[in-house]
């Protein structure tokens, strides 16, 4: 089968090439899936990459990817099964993501085939694209496992989620929407129309607008950006509040080759939360892939997730894609497809 395949860590223009790989025969409980449409995000980029260093073993490879095909999530046809499976059937549309354990490691994607756990997939409902459905996964995953995940879910509460006109702002806003809550959106002025549509409540351009300063009080503020201090937070929390940062680097702009930004953030978070009510222990298990695909599938389904897909461009162009993503115009995801 065509394949992009990485050669070891670096620059995509430098170690992203067009190969053939051979097609791969699912094991017991994996599904076969002819791949139509595959994800770019930021995790495949870091992983593509190699940076932070430490991301490298934490499942990807020390001296280079252990796959050697990248990409996390895809959407496309379910082509045969492996032993056991029982949820699918071949020729059946299904969505997924192909990276086992957490998302920092290649899975296959970017290919014509690839096999998955039949539990990493679902369904891909009929009112959205292969590209649509492609670009859920992995952002889904993270977002509902920090959105949902700190505390006990109350409908009615007032969300602030900062940068939500990225991959998993957009899904965010539009999981907080599904389950009850007002949110306040943050993001670059050519963004807030965008976030408006996917059901802001109220937009902030951060360009002109400091959301930790003024009147709005939230319960909850999901930081995906990463750019906001848990101090200055304080001042527009109501009582019993939460911070939930996500760890976004930007692809390089900070943090060392060793550890990045959000690694460090993270530990310091991780040390407040003995005398900060306001921040909560960090769940650091994988998210529960079964169910958290289950959950889109049927947000698609109903009207309440709506996937905005930006560009889509040929596998054989990926190094045209990751650039464009590394450079933030992106207005919605990227996809590739073979």
């Amino acid at each position: 089968m065509k394949a992009i395949l990485q050669s070891a860590y670096g620059e995509p223009a430098q170690v992203l090439s067009l190969g053939e790989a051979d097609k791969p025969i699912p094991n017991k409980g994996e599904v076969l899936v002819r791949v139509k449409a595959a994800s770019v995000h930021a995790d495949v980029w870091h992983v593509v990459k190699g940076w932070p260093y430490v991301l490298r073993a934490m499942g990807s490879g020390l001296a280079r990817p252990k796959n050697p095909i990248p990409g996390t999530d895809m959407a496309g046809v379910v082509e045969a099964l492996g032993e056991g499976v029982t949820r699918f059937q071949v020729g059946d549309a299904v969505f997924g993501e192909c990276a086992k354990g957490f998302q920092w490691a290649n899975g296959g994607a970017y290919a014509e085939y690839v096999a998955v756990t039949q539990d990493a997939l679902a369904h891909k409902p009929d009112t959205v694209s292969f590209e649509q459905a492609a670009s859920v996964p992995t952002p889904g995953l993270i977002a509902w496992h920090n959105l949902m995940g700190p505390r006990p879910w109350r409908a009615g509460q007032h969300v602030l989620i900062n940068g939500a006109g990225g991959g998993v702002g957009a899904v965010a806003l539009q999981l907080a929407k599904a389950h009850g809550a007002t949110v306040t959106a943050v993001e670059h002025t050519s963004k807030l129309a965008m976030v408006r549509a996917l059901g802001a409540d109220h937009v902030l351009d951060y360009t002109r607008d400091d959301p930790t300063q003024g009147g709005p009080r939230y319960d909850f503020i999901l930081d995906v950006a990463s750019n906001l201090n848990i101090r200055d937070c304080a001042r527009v929390f109501n009582p019993g509040g939460v911070y939930i940062l996500i760890g976004h680097d930007h692809y390089g702009a900070s943090g060392s080759k060793w550890l990045g930004s959000g690694i460090p953030s993270f530990v310091k978070l991780l040390l407040r939360t003995a005398f900060d009510p306001h921040l909560v222990k960090p769940n650091m298990a994988a998210p529960d892939r079964l169910a958290g695909m289950a959950l889109f599938a049927d947000l698609m389904d109903k009207g309440q997730l709506t996937p905005v897909v930006d560009r889509v461009f040929p596998m054989a162009q990926v190094v045209d894609a990751m650039a464009y993503l590394a450079s933030g115009r992106a207005m919605g995801r990227i996809v590739v497809v073979p």
